[in-house]
């Protein structure tokens, strides 16, 4: 449509209708989307326009002389950038230009300047029981607009285009609609950008391709782990405590530091409380704590799971049954859930002992309350079966030669899940030991298989590997001062199935925090069932093995039953919390003082219930029954004994007068962030008006606990 040039122009109020809707200082200011008035600003350097043609961009940017062009929506409009001083002067001439068939402002919302609106000329309008077609047609088209279409499935809405009659833009169009009788919706058809996932803003994160990126070099297609969609539900709950048994950790560390990050820390080695790296080659347990729970604070790396707590232990170095026993004992004691092991014996043959066996036993199946702590091993990086024969040679020194036995009793062991190592490029990564024991695998470097052997260090396993391994290495922290891998406080090049360890643990870091109640076996069961299947149809260059595909129970030797996927396992854990809650109890209490809710008050009112039974919560329904002038306005938070809060409701409705509604983990899915919270306590209904001009009042509310 051509839009004439006072298509901004305020209209006087005294000729409009009167009657509920947007206050009449804010018709030109305020947003209708989604029952939601959101307050918007004009950005001053921009504006759009709809070309009748595309062929007409040349002579109108030659009219306009703009600072910068380009196209959005998909190149339906076309943004023009100029100085605030001519904003309004140019926004008029692309008006009046024959070329410019639409002209706007951009906006941006006033409590996310970042996210930038554009207009279109298409607004969506709905009429209630009292108005038909003909009516709202008869109503809308003193204000320019045009019905166009029904819209599908919705009784008595339709889409409709603001007309070449239209003096105003469809921002203040839908809030003089909404002052008409009979019409319940009125929504501007807006552009914004998509927003990607969310995303870090700690500056290595981009280099970290482990946890997600969109191509280069090196990088095949779906090698990351999706945990940016995962950080969408969870970036884990403090709640959840991360426990990593290595050579010691350097806990000046920024991104090993936060609050409540830090978690009763031990020093097995030097029998203390302070787990620091003593010796210049202690820098293993750095790195592969930055994997799993580097703290999220806008500098350096970024772990998997962010959120959750951080429990270091410094091993002593060995294996003995009672370092082992320590090991397990003590991350219990702790209150461990998960249990980071990106080490192996320095050995090719290693069954576990009994005690051994045992300690790993009660540490998942009695830790956690019972539900058992999630242990998780390294498979190793000697490209060998984690149990099986081979027929050695070629190695440096002869080290091993003929039919020799491999066995790792911890990555053999029933409770322990096994991981192996992927790359970059979606490949078997060179070093990685294999197995049918092998629970699934994750991202990490490409290099030439090693091992430990004592009295003759680390060597590289035989045959000696001679082509190329492309891969990416994988950024994380490292010891501060010089001390490390690299002189910075990160390495660029950290590896092996060490670091693919700790990315499954970051992994499980955050399904237990949407659902803590899920068992060590069913933590297991959801890994595998929702790995990605990633094949590599290539024999090994070492071995000349091809175990890249997958058997009729779906699990490959190379990579388990897939590769970590983030996203999957934290929806599964989640949806899991809906379907297994365990009640045998259930509390209800109300409480029907009746509270007057505070005009535009950012800080609300809070309405409280105290239960005086000890329980973890394993269900949970809110009742509400709330008066309001415009609900619209209204959004309304439980907040647990422990601070934990959820939004129940947020600004959607609309132009309501009357609450009486349930919330529950079907209606209101965030519920499931209270599931295994303790009952006790008082918990509080927050009511908050967020405009003003509008009163109300809670009536009564309801709060009922199911206890496991």
């Amino acid at each position: 449509m051509v839009q004439p040039s006072n298509a901004n122009a305020d209209t006087n109020p005294s000729d409009l209708p009167t009657g509920a809707g947007p206050r009449e200082s804010f018709v030109g200011d305020i947003i209708q989307r989604g029952g939601e008035e959101l307050r918007v600003d004009k950005v001053p350097t921009r504006f759009t326009t709809r070309l009748h043609q595309p062929g007409g961009l040349e002579a109108v940017q030659a009219a306009l002389s703009p600072v910068a062009v380009r196209p959005v929506a998909a190149g339906q409009l076309v943004e023009w950038q100029v100085n605030t001083a001519e904003l309004e002067d140019t926004l008029n001439r692309a008006r009046q230009h024959p070329d410019v068939a639409f002209a706007s402002h951009v906006y941006c919302l006033v409590d996310s300047p970042q996210t930038w609106v554009y207009l279109t000329d298409e607004m969506t309008v709905q009429g209630d029981d009292s108005v038909d077609r003909a009516t709202l047609e008869a109503r809308m088209a003193p204000l320019g607009l045009a019905l166009e279409r029904p819209l599908t499935g919705v009784a008595n809405a339709f889409v409709v285009r603001v007309t070449a009659t239209a003096t105003e833009n469809p921002i203040k169009l839908a809030n003089r609609l909404l002052r008409l009788p009979g019409v319940m919706l009125a929504e501007p058809n807006l552009v914004m950008a998509i927003e990607g996932q969310y995303r870090p803003t700690d500056d290595r994160y981009p280099q970290q391709w482990h946890l997600f990126h969109q191509g280069g070099s090196q990088l095949a297609a779906g090698s990351h782990i999706q945990v940016e969609d995962a950080w969408n539900i969870t970036r884990g709950s403090r709640s959840v405590v991360i426990a990593v048994a290595d050579d010691g950790f350097d806990l000046e560390h920024t991104d090993l530091q936060g609050m409540g990050k830090l978690v009763n820390p031990i020093d097995l080695k030097d029998r203390d409380a302070v787990p620091l790296p003593m010796q210049s080659h202690e820098n293993h347990g750095t790195a592969v704590a930055g994997v799993a729970i580097g703290e999220e604070n806008g500098s350096g790396i970024v772990g998997v799971a962010p959120g959750c707590a951080f429990l270091p232990i410094r091993t002593t170095g060995f294996i003995d049954d009672t370092s082992i026993e320590q090991l397990f004992g003590e991350a219990v004691n702790r209150g461990a859930a998960v249990i980071v092991c990106s080490w192996s014996p320095a050995s090719n043959y290693f069954p576990l002992t009994l005690r051994q066996t045992n300690a790993i036993t009660q540490a998942a199946t009695t830790g956690r309350n019972g539900k058992g702590c999630v242990i998780l091993f390294s498979a190793g990086n000697a490209n060998r079966p984690v149990s099986g024969t081979i027929n050695e040679a070629q190695w440096p020194r002869n080290a091993l030669s003929g039919p020799t036995k491999w066995l790792n009793g911890f990555t053999v062991h029933p409770d322990v899940i096994t991981v192996s190592a992927s790359t970059s490029l979606n490949t078997k990564a060179a070093y990685s030991n294999w197995g049918p024991h092998i629970a699934l695998c994750a991202p990490s470097n490409n290099a030439p298989p090693t091992m430990a052997l004592p009295q003759v260090g680390t060597v590289a396993t035989g045959p000696e590997v001679r082509q190329t391994l492309p891969g990416r290495g994988v950024v994380t922290s490292d010891r501060t001062g010089g001390a490390g891998y690299d002189p910075s406080a990160y390495t660029q090049s950290f590896g092996g199935t060490s670091s693919a360890c700790p990315v499954v643990a970051g992994v499980v870091g955050l399904m237990l925090s949407v659902n803590p109640n899920l068992t060590a076996q069913e933590v297991r069961e959801i890994l595998q069932t929702t790995a990605d299947k990633i094949v590599d149809p290539a024999p090994d260059p070492q071995l000349g093995l091809k175990y890249g595909t997958y058997d009729g129970r779906g699990h490959s030797q190379w990579f388990g039953y897939g590769k970590v996927n983030a996203l999957a396992a934290v929806q599964a854990a989640q949806a899991r919390a809906w379907s297994q809650r365990r009640v045998r109890q259930i509390l209800s209490q109300q409480n029907r003082t009746a509270l007057v809710i505070p005009d535009n008050q950012p800080t609300g009112i809070d309405s409280a219930i105290v239960i005086a039974q000890n329980g973890t919560v394993t269900d949970l329904q809110v009742q509400v029954s709330l008066q309001h002038e415009f609900l619209g306005d209204i959004s309304l938070t439980l907040i647990a004994p422990s601070g934990q809060t959820v939004l129940l409701q947020g600004r959607t409705l609309g132009r309501q007068t009357s609450l009486r509604q349930t919330y529950n983990l079907q209606t209101a899915p965030a519920l499931v962030a209270m599931l295994g919270q303790p009952a006790l306590g008082a918990w509080k209904l927050r009511i908050v008006d967020h405009a003003p001009a509008a009163m109300g009042r809670l009536l009564e509310w309801r709060l009922s606990l199911g206890l496991g």
